[in-house]
């Protein structure tokens, strides 16, 4: 059966740049490789989406609509990938901006400025270079795709929404109906709201976010 617009689906998947290194995988191999160094141990898992709604990149959503279970390997250019390079986000930050805030810049660092990313790309007397681009924006890449199934249920469909939006697969819902609420801590109360209308698009289902209070770790619960 082709996969539709709004099919919740598991995939495997790993995207590297054209003829050159992987920059993300959910394939333990891949994974392994992109975080040799670390000390912990790796941890995989499918990842479940939504079809069509940006949840994943725009050129692989649009190329699995349509297709069936099974293995698919296609290459994006960047328009349909991460974009082209934008000049305009290019831009110059006073060498002060990061002394005042205790922050030593060099050429090749990554700073979070509001939640936007940038790298830095020179720093000369009292003026540092910065670029907003997307690190992969001008390239093109590939990706081996393997869809692994159809979510049919609907309790796996909101915990992949609860971990996509909300950051976890352990909050407590509770489906009425055509009614799901789901229990969200204080902490989460902006992103929640943010995010109510996206659950209410893809479910096809009124959606209640109950606040509670967070919950205390045992190590806390143990004072």
């Amino acid at each position: 059966m082709a996969l539709q617009k709004k099919d919740f689906i598991a995939i495997e998947f790993t995207g590297r740049v054209k003829g050159g290194e992987v920059f993300d995988s959910n394939v333990k191999e891949h994974l392994e490789k992109l975080h040799s160094g670390h000390n912990h141990p790796v941890e995989t898992k499918p990842f479940i989406f939504c079809l069509g709604e940006g949840m994943f990149l725009k050129g692989v959503d649009k190329f699995l609509i349509g297709k069936d279970i099974g293995e698919y390997d296609l290459s994006l250019n960047p328009e349909d990938a991460f974009g082209k390079r934008d000049p305009k986000l290019i831009q110059m930050v006073p060498l002060k901006t990061f002394k005042d805030s205790n922050l030593n810049p060099i050429p090749g660092s990554v700073f979070n400025f509001d939640g936007r990313i940038a790298k830095v790309l020179t720093v000369t007397s009292g003026r540092v270079i910065i670029d907003f681009n997307n690190p992969l924006a001008g390239k093109g890449v590939e990706y081996k795709i393997k869809i692994l199934k159809k979510i049919d249920s609907l309790d796996e469909k909101i915990k992949s929404l609860n971990e996509f939006f909300l950051g976890s697969q352990e909050l407590k819902f509770n489906v009425s109906g055509k009614k799901i609420s789901i229990e969200i801590p204080q902490e989460l109360s902006s992103f929640a709201e943010l995010f109510k209308d996206k659950y209410k698009e893809m479910l096809g289902m009124d959606v209640e976010m109950k606040l509670t209070e967070s919950v205390k770790s045992e190590k806390d619960n143990s004072k």
